[in-house]
């Protein structure tokens, strides 16, 4: 089974959701997880339920300068990283010409600036540890192009860019680089649709070839072999993990051609 003793994690976005997932996950193979994210109270109940000295460092990523500022208050209480997975990021559901410049600048500044700034922070001390794994979640959207979503499809398309160049520029240093397109996930930002909206579950499940939605851990298993030595001959990758959506055709009713009833 893969090992992360004495290895040190940062999540981000990890007071919920995929973020909280991948943090129990983590310190369940046993390293050490520093958990970030808006709300304090959250992050407290994740960490109450980890095990190997978590510890917890709140940071609004929407404000200018603060994915170096949360890397340098990181550095004050660990000597380095190994792992980086950057999961901060919120949605934005907008037809084009609703979009405010407003809106647009601020799910760049979250999805996109904060992510490459802490990667650029926390890079030399991975460097300096002999390498190390970052992992940022990106999504289906970057991939499909959905509707009333271009400024938050655009965020993720440049994620996954971004992947692939700091796959270069930092391979030599023995840093890998990958990126986890998820599809729908049942996290937070579904809940009150799923809980509201008649019909909604089974309709987007029709659209899934394995006729499912996701959850937390799903990711968080994808998160777990990008971090550990199971992926130690794979960066620059964008790893789809959405039971077929993006992909894969599907519908709620399996297609009969007239083919097939002869």
């Amino acid at each position: 089974m893969a090992d992360l003793t004495g290895k040190i994690a940062v999540v981000t976005g990890a007071s919920r959701g995929i973020g909280e997932s991948s943090a129990k996950t983590l310190d369940a193979l046993g390293a050490q997880v520093i958990l970030s994210g808006r709300t304090l109270s959250d992050l407290d109940r994740v960490a109450a339920e980890l095990s190997n000295s978590p510890i917890v460092v709140p940071a609004d990523l929407a404000e200018p300068r603060s994915g170096t500022e949360l890397a340098e208050t990181i550095l004050e209480h660990v000597n380095g990283v190994d792992i980086l997975v950057n999961n901060a990021g919120i949605p934005m559901r907008r037809m084009p010409e609703k979009l405010t410049e407003e809106e647009i600048d601020l799910v760049f500044a979250i999805n996109v600036r904060s992510l490459l700034t802490l990667s650029i922070a926390l890079a030399p001390s991975m460097k300096e540890r002999g390498g190390g794994s970052i992992i940022n979640i990106s999504s289906v959207a970057g991939i499909r192009g959905p509707g009333a979503r271009v400024a938050y499809a655009g965020t993720k398309g440049a994620v996954d860019a971004m992947t692939r160049a700091l796959a270069s520029d930092w391979g030599p240093d023995g840093i890998r680089v990958n990126s986890i397109a998820p599809g729908l996930i049942a996290t937070a930002i579904w809940e009150e649709s799923r809980n509201t909206v008649p019909g909604l579950i089974e309709e987007m499940e029709g659209q899934i070839a394995l006729k499912r939605w996701g959850f937390g851990d799903d990711i968080a298993d994808v998160v777990a072999f990008f971090a550990t030595d199971s992926s130690r001959y794979v960066t620059g990758e964008t790893l789809v993990v959405d039971g077929g959506l993006a992909r894969v055709t599907a519908s709620a009713q399996p297609q009969v051609l007239p083919e097939l009833l002869e």
